[in-house]
């Protein structure tokens, strides 16, 4: 236990220690709760309703006994809504990407992988066993390079890219990838964790935003947690997919499947959704005003269109004195430092929401003049 306190001193000389802060008592500018559904009282009297109705927890894996009509129900507006064929539920984001990938190839096959995809994929990919190739951020041209050097040697090929970058915002080209994976007979993997419910003018995702309909060789895996504020997963794609998907993901079969109540909360507000697409519009322009704002007070942030504006603040030591000033303001908003991100990419993840008042924008950008000048 020595060396545990050994590695811990060394983060927090590096300005790398975490550490779980509440969330009470602050107003926070870091949630992915893009279009503030969380809290909808339709939702929440949705899940409360079935919580009464079903109880607690689900009772078993979904191979077991935890498959109820809720979940089937979920499943089924899922793959309407992404224009698949059919989706099946996980307990996670992590869990979607640990048990999809590993499902899909092993030894014999390979992945080739945005360097800048979110953690539960490297994992993924890694626990695989296939091999796997990076290429360079959004890089298509290096992407091809790698295809056509690598993809003859291999079974099965697995592209793999998230469709909004998580720490960044910036947004995939749905058009090469899609144009690479069916020159070079591989399966696209999208993950739209950050795309749901934010990109396309209805929220469908990439597909929306690109004017692009689902194909077969398309694989669509979502969460439930962000901008449909609930928790959980998904993977989109082919019955065929689902069929082998249940048979083979382990995180699936041997999982707890999400309570009943859970997966009728998320199916509310994918009704909201649909039936309020001007929530999406909102989102939009809200994001917009405060990139111009931010920009009026000269600040260094990144900004594709997303509601994910990270603050680039570079240096980790800088970036955990302002989170920490600004909470004590009163304003919650994470220093995002390595390994989430490179050394010396230090940044404050700010995300947009439609939680958020216009005070509310005021309050936070007064804050950000006041630390940052």
């Amino acid at each position: 236990m020595k060396d545990l306190w050994k590695e811990l001193r060394g983060l927090k000389e590096l300005n790398l220690y975490r550490q779980r802060r509440l969330r009470e008592g602050v107003k926070d500018f870091c949630s992915n709760d893009y279009l503030a559904l969380r809290n909808h009282p339709e939702v929440v009297e949705e899940a409360i309703r079935v919580l009464r109705e079903e109880g607690l927890g689900s009772g078993a894996s979904q191979l077991v006994s935890g498959y109820s009509r809720y979940h089937m129900a979920l499943e089924e507006d899922l793959a309407g809504f992404k224009g698949t064929e059919c989706c099946v539920l996980f307990g996670s984001g992590y869990l979607a990407n640990l048990g999809a990938i590993g499902a899909l190839v092993g030894e014999k096959d390979v992945i080739f992988s945005d360097e800048l995809n979110h953690a539960s994929i490297i994992d993924g990919c890694r626990l695989s066993k296939a091999k796997v190739i990076v290429f360079k951020h959004r890089d298509y041209k290096h992407l091809e390079e790698l295809l056509k050097e690598h993809r003859k040697n291999y079974r099965r090929a697995l592209i793999i890219s998230d469709s909004v970058f998580s720490m960044d915002g910036d947004i995939a080209d749905l058009r090469e990838l899609n144009r690479l994976a069916k020159e070079y007979d591989a399966i696209l993997y999208l993950d739209e964790a950050h795309a749901t419910g934010v990109l396309g003018t209805t929220g469908k995702g990439i597909l929306e935003e690109f004017s692009q309909g689902w194909e077969g060789h398309m694989i669509i895996m979502g969460t439930l947690s962000k901008a449909l504020g609930s928790y959980g997963a998904f993977v989109c794609g082919s019955k065929i997919l689902c069929e082998y998907l249940v048979n083979k993901a382990r995180s699936l079969i041997f999982s707890t499947s999400l309570p009943p109540s859970v997966c009728a909360g998320a199916r509310k507000a994918l009704e909201i959704i649909r039936r309020e697409p001007q929530r999406i519009k909102r989102l939009k322009e809200l994001t917009l005003y405060v990139y111009n704002r931010l920009k009026e007070l000269h600040l260094d942030v990144l900004f594709y269109g997303t509601p994910i504006i990270p603050i680039m603040l570079y240096e980790e030591k800088k970036a955990l004195e302002v989170s920490r000033a600004l909470l004590e303001d009163g304003l919650f908003i994470q220093a995002i430092r390595y390994p989430t991100v490179p050394l010396k990419k230090a940044r404050l993840r700010l995300t947009v929401s439609l939680n958020y008042t216009q005070e509310d924008v005021e309050i936070l950008l007064s804050s950000l003049s006041k630390h940052l000048s």
